[in-house]
C-alpha cells in the first residue's frame, strides 16, 4: 500500500476528531515489515482533558502497545498536520523510521516549518521525512474546522 492509502487512513480519523469538536489530525503508524496498521489516533486533547492527546502521541503509544516495546524503528507515522514541538520529540525518541505528514504547520511546525527536530543532527536518531501527502484535503480539513470555529466564536 502506498503512502496515499495510508495518509487517507489518517484523514478518516482527523474527520472522526472534527465531528467529536477536536481539531482534526489523525495519525497512523504503519509496521514496515509487515504492513500492518499497528497504532491510530486523532486529538482527543478536549475530550480528554489532556494537553498530551494529539493524533501523535496516542498512534505512538498503541504502536509500541501493539509490538510490546517502545522502539518503533521499522515504522512510518502517516500524520494529517506537520507534528509540533512535543510530537516530534515524541517521534525522534521512538525511534520511528519515517514519517508522511499532509500540511505544514506554520504555527507549531517542528518538522519543517519552524524547527527541524526530526533531522536535527544533535539528537540521537534522524528521521525520514515526507511532506505534502494529501496536502490538498489535509489543509482544507483544518481550514474548514477554524472557519467554523471562529463564525460560532470559539477557539
Amino acid at each position: 500500500m502506498n503512502d496515499q492509502h495510508w495518509m487517507q487512513k489518517a484523514i478518516e480519523l482527523a474527520r472522526q476528531a472534527a465531528a467529536l469538536g477536536e481539531v482534526p489530525i489523525g495519525a497512523v503508524v504503519i509496521h514496515q515489515p509487515d504492513g500492518r496498521l499497528i497504532g491510530q489516533g486523532f486529538n482527543r486533547r478536549e475530550l480528554d482533558h489532556d494537553p498530551t492527546a494529539h493524533a501523535e502521541i496516542l498512534a505512538l503509544r498503541q504502536a509500541a502497545k501493539s509490538l510490546g516495546q517502545w522502539r518503533l524503528t521499522d515504522c512510518t507515522l502517516y500524520v494529517t498536520l506537520e507534528p509540533c514541538p512535543m510530537c516530534a520529540g515524541a517521534i525522534v525518541n521512538a525511534r520511528v523510521a519515517a514519517l508522511v505528514y499532509g500540511c505544514d504547520d506554520p504555527k507549531a511546525g517542528a518538522v519543517r516549518t519552524l524547527y527541524q527536530l526530526c533531522q536535527d543532527s544533535r539528537l540521537n536518531h534522524r528521521v525520514n521525512v515526507t511532506c505534502g501527502v494529501e496536502v490538498e484535503t489535509c489543509a482544507a480539513l483544518l481550514g474548514e474546522f477554524f472557519r467554523i470555529q471562529r463564525a460560532a466564536g470559539k477557539k
